[in-house]
């Protein structure tokens, strides 16, 4: 039997004006974005109005994507489409979290308000880059990584594509290397070292926050970044460790399809993770659902 596995898009994929449609044309998604402005005022017109450059900051960026990530799957789920697995890149594992009912909405963004602010203080404090490896295997990105100080593979994104975080100092050598290896790598527009060591002091400060909030067993199984199979064992642990450890997205999308999913509908903004689906197995269906248009059309 057809599963279809609803997958929550992470920070990076931000736009100006992100969300407004959904807002505009969706009972149900209009309650999320409503339930995250009564808690963060301001909410609505950053992700409306604000500028690329607001939208860039961390702090602005993860309750953002988050909000228009949860309500695109509501919106999803009130034309009757039902999600049998959810997975989130990063930032979007905490809304699969949510949508498949291990913590309240609000809940869920009170937490990602907290991870936003963590994750900002460690990069201030532990001066990071990041860059895209592509046309080389994980394998020849992870023994590039060995010849420096300070560098790891933070995101196993597809088989040709895995995202590497290194201190500053180090990141222009590791590029070169990359090229003399017959890669490419492109260094990203980020604010930090995200899902390395980098992160230790955000991870902690996540572990600490997550004792006061519930968490209960998902209803659906979500799939975790940190070990690629769903939730299960200590959750709040997962949920913390997802900070500083790698994200397997391509082993989660395989596991996925192992366990009968043959349909992935991304939720949210963009379409970064369709396309890495459709580079790791092109016999699945991918589609994104990011504004009314495409709702209109699933």
């Amino acid at each position: 039997m057809a599963k279809t596995a609803f997958v929550f898009s992470g920070q990076g994929a931000q736009y100006p004006g992100m969300g407004k449609s959904l807002y505009e044309n969706s009972p149900a998604a209009r309650a999320v974005f409503d339930m995250a402005e009564s808690i963060r005022p301001g909410t609505l017109h950053q992700c409306f109005e604000g500028t690329k450059e607001e939208l860039s900051v961390t702090i602005n960026t993860q309750p953002c994507v988050f909000i228009c990530d949860l309500a695109a799957a509501e919106a999803v789920k009130e034309k009757g489409i039902r999600a049998d697995f959810a997975a989130g890149f990063s930032l979007g594992e905490i809304a699969a979290a949510a949508f498949a009912g291990m913590l309240s909405y609000e809940d869920a963004f009170r937490l990602v308000c907290k991870r936003a602010e963590f994750m900002d203080k460690a990069a201030k404090a532990n001066k990071g880059a990041m860059a895209a490896v592509v046309k080389i295997t994980p394998q020849q990105t992870e023994e590039i990584c060995t010849h420096f100080r300070q560098a790891y593979p933070v995101n196993y994104n597809s088989p040709l594509q895995t995202v590497v975080a290194a201190s500053e100092d180090e990141i222009d050598a590791l590029c070169a290397m990359v090229k003399e290896n017959k890669g490419k790598a492109v260094k990203l527009a980020v604010s930090g070292a995200f899902h390395s060591p980098f992160m230790d002091t955000a991870a902690a400060e996540l572990s600490a926050y997550l004792e006061g909030v519930q968490l209960k067993e998902p209803e659906i199984p979500v799939y975790a970044n940190v070990s690629a199979r769903p939730y299960s064992g200590d959750l709040k642990q997962l949920m913390s460790e997802q900070v500083n450890h790698p994200v397997k997205w391509q082993d989660s999308v395989n596991n996925m399809i192992e366990d009968g999913a043959d349909r992935f509908i991304e939720v949210g903004v963009g379409k970064t993770l369709t396309g890495l689906i459709k580079k790791i197995n092109a016999d699945v269906e991918a589609v994104n659902i990011e504004n009314k248009e495409a709702l209109d059309t699933l």
